[in-house]
């Protein structure tokens, strides 16, 4: 077989590991992070890692304080319109029917019906939905809205 590619023959080295696109950092295996190292000492500045602790806030935002604070606008306050947008409507609708499927108890009577979706807008229509919708604004605080107390056209 070897007479009839030669050429092939020369290319492919036997025993050879193939190159791989990427270095998976096989030099790190010698040494394991934290571990004490042959003159004792048991930092290691080549692993160090600096951490910065930051306040818990909403979605794990870093609090920015020139835009404010990220507390709750009282109720007489609020800013925002009343009405229930159409994002809001399609995410209430589809969290309450996942509540619905899993077992949540229906706030309405359901008359023979199955489907968590149409239960869920059923309890929308009569204003039973025990959710909240927190809203955003630009400064960085928030309104808390019930689902009950938003005007829907539903």
């Amino acid at each position: 077989m070897s007479g009839e590619n030669e050429d092939y023959d020369d290319f492919v080295e036997e025993d050879a590991e193939p190159e791989l696109p990427y270095d998976y950092g096989d030099e790190l295996e010698e040494e394991e992070p934290g571990h004490a190292s042959e003159d004792g000492d048991e930092s290691n500045d080549e692993f160090a890692v600096e951490a910065e602790v930051l306040e818990d806030t909403e979605r794990g935002q870093k609090p920015n304080s020139a835009i404010g604070t990220g507390t709750q606008v009282d109720k007489s306050m609020r800013i925002t319109t009343p009405f229930l947008t159409k994002y809001e409507r399609a995410r209430v609708l589809g969290a309450r029917a996942l509540q619905i499927s899993l077992g949540a108890p229906v706030l309405v009577d359901v008359e023979g019906e199955s489907d968590p979706l149409i239960i869920a807008a059923k309890e929308l229509r009569a204003k039973k939905i025990p959710l909240k919708i927190r809203r955003h604004l630009p400064n960085g605080a928030y309104e808390d809205w019930s689902v009950n107390e938003l005007i829907s056209d539903w």
